[in-house]
């Protein structure tokens, strides 16, 4: 008997790396002086955490899984940690721009690393989370639009067999992105990920340009 093709993928990719990066997120949040953190310093992040929770809990154990809880618990995590984290940057910049009482170079230099490197990991996940379907249906290789083309995708002939994106390649597109306020080697194909990219680059811009800038102008 002609045994069946086995289209099971090959590798399946943790999600411990993932969750750590949304631990560490929150993490940077807690450490942000008072001044910038929306409301009630321990709320959001107590929130964000019970998501994560939640997260961990409806994921379900197959190699392959395609949970619509476990997609929405994810893009509300994302979504909370991004609002935020854009929050955090507008009050920096308030209290550059209309002399607040954070007037401590060292802390403002802090404070804009921080949100920064936050930015970083936020978009990564939001990229790993909605490319292609999301985890799960590119882990079950279902048919869905590319949100991103990958050098490995446009030349696959120089890619490892079987190759797909992990979340590190999405977490190099992000980092590229911040660091470049443009693509490099990946290139956005939808309207949804062109906006992703420009948001994640006018954040990073406003960090790096308007609040770094001015934080080291201030040093003493």
């Amino acid at each position: 008997m002609e045994k069946s093709a086995d289209h099971s993928p090959k590798f399946i990719e943790p999600l411990w790396h993932v969750q750590l990066a949304v631990l560490a997120a929150l993490i940077l949040q807690l450490s942000l002086p008072d001044k910038l953190v929306a409301g009630p310093r321990y709320v959001l992040p107590g929130l964000e955490a019970l998501l994560l929770v939640a997260l961990i809990i409806t994921t379900p154990r197959q190699p392959v899984f395609r949970s619509l809880l476990r997609r929405v618990n994810a893009i509300s995590l994302v979504a909370l940690i991004s609002i935020a984290n854009i929050y955090s940057v507008q009050r920096l910049a308030h209290e550059l721009l209309l002399g607040g009482v954070i007037n401590n170079g060292h802390a403002l230099v802090i404070a804009s690393i921080n949100i920064y490197l936050t930015n970083i990991i936020i978009f990564a996940l939001w990229y790993w989370e909605l490319d292609a379907g999301g985890h799960g249906a590119r882990q079950a290789k279902a048919v869905h639009e590319r949100d991103f083309m990958f050098p490995q995708q446009s030349t696959p002939a120089l890619a490892p067999k079987g190759w797909a994106p992990k979340f590190i390649d999405y977490l190099y597109v992000s980092v590229t992105n911040a660091a470049a306020f443009s693509p490099t080697d990946t290139m956005p194909l939808t309207s949804r990920a062109k906006l992703l990219m420009a948001t994640q680059a006018f954040v990073s811009l406003v960090t790096i340009a308007l609040v770094a800038a001015r934080a080291v102008n201030i040093l003493r």
